[in-house]
């Protein structure tokens, strides 16, 4: 297959001469394909929306929320939030860079590290991951309907018959919620890309309602303010700090992988990196604030910290504010669900199978795969949402962003060859038949370090392998930094060992003859 010619346009952005040459290769569809530059006008408001749309739902304030369940006051729930997200900010826009350079999404990125073939498995790990969100999104914002339409029907509908152990209201309003995200993902990343812009300023209303209440409620911030920590600022803290600041940085480790499936659209990396530095840590500190407050003063009024939102509301007297906030978390947790639960595992399952599945078709399975999850068990406990679901996953995805990291900014500089990407037997990313296994050891290695020992929830309390255990309260760190090292290593040592092997081919070859002489 002839090679593609690339070219580097003055503000850096690479684009395909001509893509003719790989259309045919088995790797390769339009949608994977890179976006051309004249195809990349994304701005600075359009990544700060996306962020304040992915930000603000109702999962968002349950994480927030949930820390004050486990017994922190305000000032350290907020702390705890605000550091993690700044945390997870760093390798967001370490990965981001190539998809604006390049124009590419996330699974073909990661060929560059894991063969054509091999990205399949940092791919469809994330995929799957979405798909438990993806589910987890649409169960608690059809909850947030369920409350609507209870506090519109009266009793009648909130205590229908149980199916499965719910009112069989609450799973048609799950049922209605799932196709309506169907419908807007089967339109494209167009149509995704226009409502977010549209519902970015409407999605805070809900929260702010919320928030207004329950301090009109309390008699001021007084009584929220004053809410004594159950943990002190001792071993007792420091104890549920560690985990609870690794689950912060893993609600956001998934789009700190596949960014690229959004800043390949990017109008320049200025407006990229600007867009994602004023959407990500505002948004987030805003809906900490708001839900820490909130949830605060929820303990002042009825001596339980209520975590779920759609729950507080459903306490709330007046039925119009109570049908007011949660229409407004219900288009906050469709904005958030798209854009962050159901664009990645569309180009994921369409990297699979290029010439089968479409991003539509990618954006059904996620849905599908996201109701066999069970996700209604996942959000069921803070203790098991935190410490089990996202301290799990967290490890492993940061397993693949210390390969990403050490693969594309230290040993590659940047620098990729495009075309090479969509090579069928051929090229620079081929490796061994498709595969890297070096880039697979590193992450299995950084995976195993880091989640190892997971405990609690689910997992022995002793930990899966017990020492390990101390090293899964810092699961993110150690998969993002063992990860990297590892890769690293083992990419440069091989490097050493091809140079070697080369040098020794090139002096076997010298003639003794013309040496003599």
């Amino acid at each position: 297959m002839a090679g593609s010619p690339q070219m580097t346009h003055p503000d850096g952005r690479v684009d395909l001469i001509d893509s003719s040459a790989i259309a045919g290769s088995r790797f390769y569809n339009p949608e994977l394909a890179p976006v051309p530059v004249e195809g990349r006008h994304w701005n600075t408001y359009n990544y700060f929306a996306l962020w304040m749309g992915m930000a603000h739902n109702i999962p968002s304030y349950t994480l927030t929320a949930s820390l004050i369940a486990l017994g922190m006051d305000w000032l350290q729930a907020f702390l705890t939030i605000t550091l993690g997200n700044l945390i997870v900010l760093i390798p967001m826009l370490l990965n981001s860079h190539s998809g604006t350079k390049y124009g590419i999404p996330f699974p073909v990125f990661a060929r560059a590290f894991y063969g054509v073939r091999g990205a399949n498995l940092a791919a469809l790990l994330r995929a799957f991951i979405a798909c438990a969100w993806f589910g987890i999104q649409t169960w608690v914002g059809g909850e947030a309907l369920f409350v609507i339409v209870g506090k519109l029907a009266g009793g009648g509908w909130i205590n229908a018959a149980q199916v499965g152990g719910q009112p069989w209201t609450l799973w048609l309003c799950f049922g209605l919620f799932w196709v309506v995200q169907m419908l807007i993902i089967w339109r494209g990343m167009e149509a995704i890309r226009r409502f977010e812009n549209w519902t970015a300023p409407l999605v805070s209303v809900g929260f702010l309602i919320l928030l207004a209440y329950v301090v009109i409620k309390a008699g001021g911030f007084g009584p929220i303010l004053s809410e004594p920590s159950k943990l002190g600022w001792g071993a007792d803290f420091w104890q549920v700090f560690a985990p609870a600041l690794m689950g912060m940085i893993a609600f956001w480790s998934t789009l700190s992988l596949n960014m690229p499936d959004f800043t390949r659209f990017g109008g320049s990396q200025k407006k990229q990196v600007t867009g994602q530095i004023l959407g990500l840590p505002t948004t987030m500190s805003f809906i900490a604030i708001v839900a820490i407050l909130t949830t605060s003063g929820a303990v002042s009024l009825y001596g339980e910290a209520i975590w779920d939102p759609a729950q507080l509301a459903s306490r709330f007297d007046s039925p119009i504010l109570v049908v007011i906030a949660l229409i407004a978390l219900v288009l906050a947790t469709v904005s958030a669900n798209l854009a962050a639960n159901v664009v990645s595992p569309s180009y994921d399952f369409s990297n699979a199978f290029p010439k089968r599945i479409t991003f539509a078709m990618g954006g059904l399975i996620t849905g599908v795969i996201g109701i066999l999850i069970q996700p209604w068990r996942l959000i069921s406990d803070p203790s098991i949402y935190i410490f089990a679901w996202l301290g799990f996953y967290g490890g492993l995805l940061a397993a693949i962003a210390g390969v990403f990291v050490a693969g594309y900014w230290t040993i590659s500089k940047t620098r990729l060859k495009l075309a090479d990407l969509y090579k069928d037997g051929e090229g620079a990313y081929w490796f061994n038949a498709g595969w890297n296994w070096k880039a697979v050891f590193a992450t299995v290695l950084a995976g195993l370090l880091a989640v190892g020992g997971a405990y609690g929830g689910p997992f022995p309390a002793d930990g899966l392998i017990p020492f390990l255990k101390p090293l899964y309260d810092y699961s993110w760190v150690v998969g993002a930094v063992v990860g990297y090292v590892a890769y690293l290593l083992l990419s440069v040592n091989a490097k050493k060992t091809e140079e070697e092997a080369s040098a020794a081919d090139r002096t076997s070859r010298i003639d003794p003859a013309a040496v003599d002489g």
